[in-house]
């Protein structure tokens, strides 16, 4: 790998990191319900920039990689509607909630095939991901994040319109 494509990659995962730790304190202020309107912000732009350079990377062939790219671009174009063109008002408020929880979900679920492919713990447990241990990760993941999900859009929609 030529040290530029090795710098991308560092600036990709750290953009990705980036995103799934602002969206973890999105999920908070959900929980909490507060708007945590900085916060949100840096999610979504650290997010949506980790959607397109993921694309930028060389590739021979349409991948799975790039399902997660597209689904999450427009479930974060949908967010970005929610929150910045319709302010929350209405429906647009779980909207707004199940999208972002969506796309921070798709980084996740990366986020553990990239620790069971790069870590030799990990990769000695399921070298193909087709193993018990690589599936109840992901089950366990997802699990958590249908429950943050409902959670998330009962207590955010408890928002007073001052509180933010």
């Amino acid at each position: 790998m030529s040290l530029g494509l090795q710098i991308f990659t560092l600036f990709h995962v750290l953009l990705s990191l980036a995103g799934i730790l602002t969206g973890l304190v999105v999920v908070f202020g959900f929980l909490g319900a507060k708007q945590l309107p900085a916060w949100n912000a840096w999610f979504l732009i650290t997010t949506i920039a980790t959607s397109v350079t993921g694309f930028l990377f060389p590739f021979h062939k349409f991948m799975p990689s790039h399902v997660f790219g597209i689904l999450s671009l427009i479930l974060l174009s949908v967010a970005v509607f929610a929150l910045y063109k319709r302010r929350l008002a209405g429906a647009w408020r779980r909207t707004y909630v199940i999208s972002a929880m969506i796309a921070l979900y798709l980084n996740v679920f990366i986020l553990v095939v990239q620790l069971f492919e790069k870590v030799p713990a990990l990769r000695a447990l399921a070298p193909t991901q087709s193993e018990a241990p690589f599936k109840v990760a992901q089950l366990t993941v997802l699990v958590l994040f249908v429950l943050l999900t409902v959670a998330s859009a009962i207590r955010f929609r408890e928002l007073q319109p001052n509180a933010a």
